[in-house]
């Protein structure tokens, strides 16, 4: 196994560059998730999500609110997929609703489910744009939960044969496939912290959770490769943090090594090298005894990839915790008395200098440089893709109607500028999906928080794009980033 990096490193910077062209078959994407967006929650014979019991369950999401309409995507698709035509995407990267689909977690198809799918396939096609199919971005049927979640191994088996049912009905016409979407958030938001559904806090079934979904994703890459094309390309998307120290002192050092472990670590160690890092296991003792990791799980979770998908908002910034006190924990995932990080309550999350969105998220695209760079190093010769990137802003619509959004702009700008950056560094980006296509429901922040290059006016559900929106819709028809200034 490779020597893992440290991702420790000091801040390096991103120099400007004049002429920001990239290569003729990078892909421009954007990318939502199916609870977000899509609404019909009682349609079609869809039963339940764990975010649908979430974001009901008084006090979870700001406002009480939830996904039950969201913006409507289940029955505008038509008009969202022409929006994204109009602006000139060549790529969207969508997810499905395993209850949608599946609605126990269990059994056949539900055919009317299946075909929502189809058709939202068929429509993207048809304009010329090519669709990147995740397979799970956090709504886990409740019957599974209701049976333990992903605390339980069966809860990957079942998940395998959802994939089973996916490749077999869209393999012929889908052919990126991403098996997970930042199971990190779901192991440890999830079953840590209790800031996502299903809100549980238990440190020792968050890291059981963590192996189980890295389970899911061995198990449902091979049945992904059993039901579909040779052609098709499978990946998974990591939200990789990029951690540094606070400074290169020993203690700070080791400080960040497991928060690198415990965000990146615990699952490209399996993914990538078929095993979890010992530093790891060794801080966790005191938590699990991992005696749920069973003999030839390491093999079923260490199958080949054809690329993987990165996730990037900020970096985070730690130090050893002083003796006495709490440590604190700005890590920018919510609040919570429950720390999402099982083993480390000895590490503080400082807050990083800088700029900041409307999340608190210092904006910083070194950290998107180095990221890229680091798995370039860490998984050579696999393609990447950014398949998050974005920031929210508190967008409102001028007198005349139009949403001018320059922040963002700026955002996207330096952000690209660090993807191109690291291509000309020898990187293998193929593509980059902004978060998000359209505001939505932003999870327990409910409506608060818009990431989207549209805006949606959510008392008629009207879709407007915002400046951002036509100024990424020109980068994608051009291939070059346009001026930033006096945007």
């Amino acid at each position: 196994m490779p020597e893992p990096l440290t991702s420790v490193t000091p801040v390096t910077s991103v120099a400007p560059v004049t002429s920001v062209t990239f290569p003729p078959a990078f892909l421009w994407g954007a990318a939502t998730s199916a609870y977000q967006i899509e609404g019909a929650v009682r349609e079609g014979g869809r039963t339940p999500s764990i975010w649908d019991t979430f974001s009901h369950t008084p006090g979870r999401t700001a406002g009480g609110e939830h996904g039950d309409i969201a913006v409507d995507h289940y029955h505008r698709y038509r008009d969202d997929v022409a929006l994204m035509a109009d602006l000139g995407l060549t790529a969207y990267r969508f997810s499905v609703s395993w209850p949608r689909v599946q609605p126990t977690g269990r059994g056949p198809a539900v055919q009317v489910g299946l075909d929502f799918y189809r058709r939202l396939v068929d429509e993207l096609l048809a304009v010329g744009i090519k669709p990147a199919l995740t397979l799970y971005h956090w709504d886990l049927p409740q019957e599974l939960e209701d049976a333990g979640g992903w605390p339980e191994r069966d809860t990957a088996y079942r998940f395998a044969e959802y994939a089973q049912i996916m490749g077999e009905a869209l393999g012929d016409r889908v052919e990126q496939w991403i098996t997970l979407n930042e199971p990190w958030c779901s192991a440890f938001l999830g079953y840590g912290s209790g800031v996502h559904a299903p809100g549980r806090t238990d440190p020792a079934a968050s890291l059981k959770a963590a192996h189980h979904l890295n389970l899911a994703h061995g198990l449902s890459t091979s049945a992904l490769r059993s039901a579909m094309p040779a052609r098709n390309s499978i990946a998974v998307s990591l939200n990789s943090s990029v951690v540094r120290p606070a400074s290169q002192s020993p203690a700070d050092l080791a400080a960040a090594r497991k928060i690198d472990d415990l965000a990146n670590g615990v699952f490209h160690g399996p993914m990538l090298h078929g095993s979890y890092p010992q530093s790891l296991l060794d801080a966790t003792r005191s938590i699990t005894d991992w005696s749920y990791v069973h003999d030839g799980d390491l093999t079923l979770i260490h199958q080949p990839l054809d690329a993987l998908g990165l996730n990037y908002y900020t970096p985070a910034l730690v130090a050893a915790a002083e003796p006495t006190g709490p440590a604190p924990r700005a890590d920018g995932h919510g609040a919570s008395a429950h720390s999402p990080w099982p083993g480390a309550d000895d590490v503080a999350f400082l807050q990083t200098p800088g700029e900041r969105t409307e999340m608190g998220w210092t904006i910083d695209p070194t950290g998107l440089y180095d990221l890229i760079l680091r798995y370039t190093r860490e998984a050579p010769g696999l393609p990447l893709y950014v398949t998050e990137n974005g920031a929210a802003y508190d967008d409102k619509p001028d007198p005349e109607g139009r949403v001018h959004d320059p922040e963002r702009i700026a955002y996207l700008h330096g952000h690209l500028s660090a993807v191109r950056r690291a291509i000309a560094d020898g990187a293998d980006v193929r593509g980059y999906y902004l978060w998000s296509l359209m505001d939505n429901f932003e999870w327990a922040y409910g409506y608060e928080k818009r990431f989207g290059a549209v805006y949606v006016d959510y008392a008629t559900l009207a879709r407007t794009p915002k400046s951002s929106a036509r100024w990424y819709g020109e980068a994608a028809r051009t291939g070059t980033l346009p001026s930033a200034e006096g945007a």
